[in-house]
């Protein structure tokens, strides 16, 4: 399995993560490796936007879609 490292980590996040990895009743590696399946199960906005833009069937960019609701908002 792939294994990540992280250096230079400030000593006051070590501790603060330490903590909420004890109070969880973790070990600070599976408290983080928790953290990081969760951030990662999880699509960017980006990663949505750009998936919306692949897909096909509009007429329209979505650019354009948001602009056409704004002007439509901006009218009432």
């Amino acid at each position: 399995m792939p294994s990540i490292q992280i250096k230079d980590v400030p000593p006051e996040t070590h501790a603060v993560l330490r903590e909420r990895a004890a109070r969880s009743r973790q070990s600070l590696q599976e408290y983080l490796l928790a953290k990081l399946i969760e951030e990662a199960s999880a699509p960017t906005l980006d990663e949505v936007l750009d998936r919306i833009d692949m897909m096909s069937g509009g007429s329209i960019s979505f650019v354009e879609a948001v602009e056409a609701v704004h002007a439509g908002r901006a009218g009432r």
